[in-house]
């Protein structure tokens, strides 16, 4: 009898586990009392409109199609501009690029309401053969609308195998237009430098595109090579900069500060994280005044925001994006993933740069205001910059 009792529990426990796998997808097929014990309300909710959706709708909608509503539902409730759903068309596109070798336009993007802003055109890029320009919004990407997608998944759109073409809607002001371009594989210098004689003596301006993987290496050396041939000050221009990996943003900020705290990170469920200068500073005491625009966001706020409030420089320029949270990707079992604010950033001051929580911060204000005008050949806010740092040399 034992035995026949061990081998009817092994046959039953299959059965058991997998009956209460589809209870507790479809909890309303158990009575009343039996579901108020066993489910909770909010789930239980859910589930009964799913059901009710799927059984009593007056056409099909497939399981798939209503898991994906509900969960883009859920992700836009938030309203958070940098939250959003990737469904599994999405994210397989968006693994796709990033895996991948994948050529793109030439510009460099910040998430928008409407879909994304441009932040910088390269040079001598498909976009700036199709007279793309800085400011301009890209609403949709061959006839797929980039509105409530993720950055990540939007850039996905745009981005494909070299030599194919894209057609990118655009918005620019109050005007909408068609642009079609063929991919590229583009090459960008992560840093850019050069040297403005001055009175007072000579001063190098070094450029950061964007805090990729190892830039921070090739900054160190434009700022040796700048030192090395006489420079007295360094004009650091983090304008139409997107920002990229923090960890990029702490090792640039060091080469600018011996020490102490450079970006605090927070968030409900990710530990508080500080991160502090590494210690090995090679611009240490020279004279620097940052750069900004409202292209500067994320990892080029970070570091703008650290040398702002641990006064080892002065902001020139315009006020910049607010972006002060940061998001993680997490897969789902559908092959779908979701992409949501998990936390944010602030400055050694305790400043959040995008205001409270998700929504648009004030982000950085200049301690000098300037703007370039883009009907003139100068470069205003350069010019203003430079005569700025000269008065420090």
């Amino acid at each position: 009898m034992r035995r026949w009792s061990t081998l009817l529990l092994v046959l039953l426990l299959p059965v058991v586990f997998v009956g209460g796998i589809w209870l507790g997808g479809h909890p309303t097929v158990l009575p009343g009392p039996v579901r108020d014990v066993l489910v909770d309300d909010q789930v239980s909710v859910v589930a009964e409109a799913m059901d009710r959706v799927g059984d009593d709708y007056y056409r099909k909608v497939s399981d798939e199609d209503i898991a994906d509503a509900a969960v883009g539902g859920i992700v836009s409730s938030l309203k958070d501009r940098f939250s959003a759903y990737l469904d599994p068309k999405d994210y397989t596109q968006y693994a796709d690029v990033r895996d991948s070798q994948f050529s793109g336009v030439g510009l460099g993007v910040q998430g928008n309401e409407a879909g994304l802003r441009i932040a910088t055109v390269y040079d001598d890029s498909p976009a700036e053969q199709a007279g793309l320009k800085t400011g301009d919004i890209i609403t949709a990407a061959d006839g797929t609308t980039l509105r409530g997608k993720s950055e990540s998944a939007s850039t996905a759109l745009i981005k494909g195998p070299e030599g194919t073409e894209v057609t990118l809607t655009v918005r620019r002001g109050e005007r909408e237009f068609e642009r079609k371009m063929r991919r590229a594989r583009i090459t960008v210098p992560a840093v850019v430098s050069e040297t403005v004689k001055t009175a007072d003596g000579d001063v190098a301006v070094i450029r950061l595109a964007s805090f990729s993987s190892g830039a921070h290496g090739e900054l160190y050396a434009a700022i040796r090579k700048a030192e090395k041939d006489g420079a007295k000050g360094i004009v650091f221009d983090l304008r139409g900069n997107p920002g990229g990996l923090v960890s990029e943003a702490r090792l640039v900020a060091s080469a600018f500060l011996e020490d102490g705290e450079i970006v605090t990170t927070r968030g409900r469920n990710v530990p508080t994280r500080t991160l502090n200068a590494t210690g090995d500073p090679v611009a240490p005491d020279i004279p620097v005044v940052v750069l900004v625009d409202k292209g500067s966001a994320s990892a080029a706020e970070i570091v703008a925001g650290a040398l702002q409030d641990r006064d080892r420089a002065e902001l020139v320029g315009e006020r910049t994006y607010g972006k002060g949270v940061f998001q993680e990707i997490t897969p789902l079992r559908n092959g779908g993933a979701l992409d949501i604010t998990v936390g944010q950033y602030f400055t050694p001051s305790g400043r959040n740069l995008g205001g409270r929580g998700t929504s648009r911060g004030s982000g950085l204000q200049p301690d000098v205001k300037a703007k370039d005008d883009a009907d003139t050949e100068r470069d205003e806010a350069l010019d203003r910059a430079v005569r700025e740092l000269r008065s420090e040399l």
